[in-house]
């Protein structure tokens, strides 16, 4: 059951482009009911692994812009290690981990939503209008990355349409193909640090991980391969009302 979770939600990623957490980590609450620090744990090493090959791809393109990813690493890394001990601080407590893990799931997987589905009219509008220069984008991209860090560290979500809505809003003189490298790209050692944390303090299941990997491999070729003929006008709205519904069963669990 697990490898065909990982086989639809890889389909997904590749006909989407849509990061894999904001689908995975509330099927493995919600349906298989895995506890949301696991699910976190794992999905996020999941994420790293699953988009190690897709970095590399964008990176033999050269559409990856580095010296945003320098600034997106800069508030992310540091506000990813610091969210983790966090998270682990309150699980010593009793069960408010979990309780956060939660609430910050339900809400990511709302904005998630939204920024899914407005995403083509947020870039149109970006386009009309001049963003920031780059001087000026320093501190909002940093300050964007730290919000992902902690984002992704708590509920695996917020590196993918989030990360890119916001990107396409700082600079939207870049290509969309050029941001999308730059997110796919950051994403990889933000999941690969948050993700090590978990498994530090025990929060990931490796057999799961395994499973989910075999199945959403040959779902993310076989969705890519398909992205090209897919109706984006319905699939986006209707990833967009998935989520949308999620984060709303989440917060009223």
């Amino acid at each position: 059951m697990h490898a065909t979770a990982g086989l639809l939600v890889g389909i997904m990623v590749g006909l989407t482009g849509v990061g894999g957490g904001s689908l995975m980590t509330p099927l493995l609450v919600l349906m298989f009911g895995v506890n949301p620090k696991t699910a976190v744990g794992t999905d996020l090493l999941f994420a790293a692994l699953t988009k190690t090959v897709g970095s590399t791809v964008h990176g033999w393109r050269d559409t990856v812009d580095w010296h945003i990813f320098r600034r997106l690493a800069a508030g992310s890394i540091p506000a990813a290690v610091l969210s983790v001990v966090a998270l682990q601080g309150l699980g010593s407590i009793g069960d408010s981990a979990e309780h956060v893990i939660i609430l910050f799931l339900g809400f990511m997987l709302i904005l998630t939503a939204f920024a899914a589905f407005f995403q083509g009219h947020l870039m149109r509008f970006a386009r009309r209008h001049e963003g920031p220069d780059d001087g000026r984008a320093l501190l909002p991209t940093v300050m964007l990355g730290a919000f992902i860090g902690v984002a992704v560290s708590i509920s695996s979500i917020g590196a993918g349409a989030i990360g890119v809505t916001a990107l396409l809003m700082l600079y939207p003189h870049l290509p969309v193909s050029r941001i999308v490298g730059t997110d796919i790209v950051h994403a990889v050692p933000l999941a690969l640090v948050a993700g090590s944390g978990h498994w530090l303090y025990g929060d990931v299941d490796p057999t799961l991980l395994i499973s989910l990997l075999v199945g959403s491999i040959p779902g993310v070729i076989v969705g890519s391969l398909l992205s090209s003929r897919a109706p984006d006008h319905l699939l986006r709205p209707a990833l967009a009302a998935v989520l949308l519904f999620s984060g709303l069963k989440l917060l009223t669990s």
